[in-house]
């Protein structure tokens, strides 16, 4: 399989102190988003662009499958969001939210047409990356190079059901000291199992990625723990009042649109995927049996769904 290569786009937003020992502050006001780019297509500055947007507590190598594939026709480009993996944290932790993960992502588009210019622009979001794209593709005049053409949201809409976000924030945030990637593979499993079966192989390829070393020899998870912030102040009032918010993106999306859904997720009910087909773009709706919250895009069906669904030709797409 080709790798990716890490790549960093400067972003407005302080960031915290770093770190690892001996790394580099970012400049004053900003903070570096990391990014892995996948191209096997032969032409670096290959027009057509495919960004790929992880979870809550996520980072971009959770799609190296995916990408792996998609690369043969495209750039594919894997951020890890501010405060995952190899980004930077940010100073002040109530920025860890949509606008500022937006923000970003725009910082990121524009570097990429900087260096070659797109003409296709394409999104995969997963759970938060999709609510992501939700905010770049649903607002009308955001300086982008091109309108977003096709969308998939992974097994996320406007209407998030409460229970799910107070499983999440359960764990969210809660940091520990793991003896290696094989212990703390075990510990993650534990908390997502609604991923669907998994290979041991499997699971152990989406953790590497997921911790980072300590300087006792041990590993903890990759990401900040002051993520949960901003999480932890949702209330169910807020959190149905933001629905309204959702929908209006959602509505404003002219791309077409896949959304794909474990058929036992709690956090995408089977009504909101409904009610997804019929307003906005209407979406187009594939679901995975024996998968919760959120299909990872590992197994064959589910790589098979994305990669169809984004590389037909036009009018050939999913109805």
């Amino acid at each position: 399989m080709i790798e990716p290569t890490l790549n960093y786009v400067l972003c407005p937003g302080p960031a915290a102190a770093p770190v690892s020992a001996g790394a580099a502050p970012a400049p004053a006001q900003q903070h570096r988003m990391a990014y892995w780019e996948w191209n096997a297509t032969g032409d670096p500055a290959h027009p057509h662009v495919i960004v790929c947007v992880h979870g809550l507590s996520r980072q971009g190598r959770d799609f190296d499958t995916l990408a792996a594939e998609l690369a043969r026709h495209a750039r594919v480009v894997c951020p890890d969001v501010v405060g995952r993996g190899r980004s930077d944290w940010l100073a002040d932790p109530m920025g860890y939210q949509i606008p500022q993960y937006a923000a970003d992502m725009l910082s990121l588009v524009a570097r990429l047409h900087q260096q070659a210019p797109i003409s296709t622009l394409d999104w995969v979001g997963t759970s938060m990356g999709g609510l992501i794209g939700m905010g770049i593709a649903g607002q009308p005049g955001l300086p982008l190079p091109v309108p977003v053409r096709r969308m998939v949201l992974n097994d996320v809409g406007p209407v998030i059901q409460w229970q799910a976000l107070q499983r999440i924030g359960q764990y969210l945030g809660q940091m520990a000291r793991f003896e290696s990637v094989e212990q703390a593979a075990q510990a993650m499993w534990a908390i997502s199992t609604s991923f669907g079966p998994h290979t041991e192989a499997q699971w152990l390829d989406l953790s590497r990625a997921m911790v980072r070393p300590l300087p006792d020899g041990g590993v903890t998870l990759h990401y900040d723990p002051q993520i949960a912030v901003p999480f932890k102040t949702l209330t169910q009032d807020s959190a149905a009042a933001g629905e309204a918010a959702l929908w209006h993106l959602y509505d404003h999306i002219t791309a077409r649109t896949l959304l794909l859904r474990g058929a036992q997720s709690d956090l995408l009910s089977r009504d909101t995927a409904q009610a997804m087909t019929q307003r906005g773009p209407r979406a187009h709706v594939v679901e995975f049996e024996g998968v919760g919250h959120a299909p990872t895009l590992v197994a064959a069906d589910q790589v098979a769904a994305v990669t169809g669904f984004l590389l037909a030709a036009e009018g050939a797409a999913a109805e």
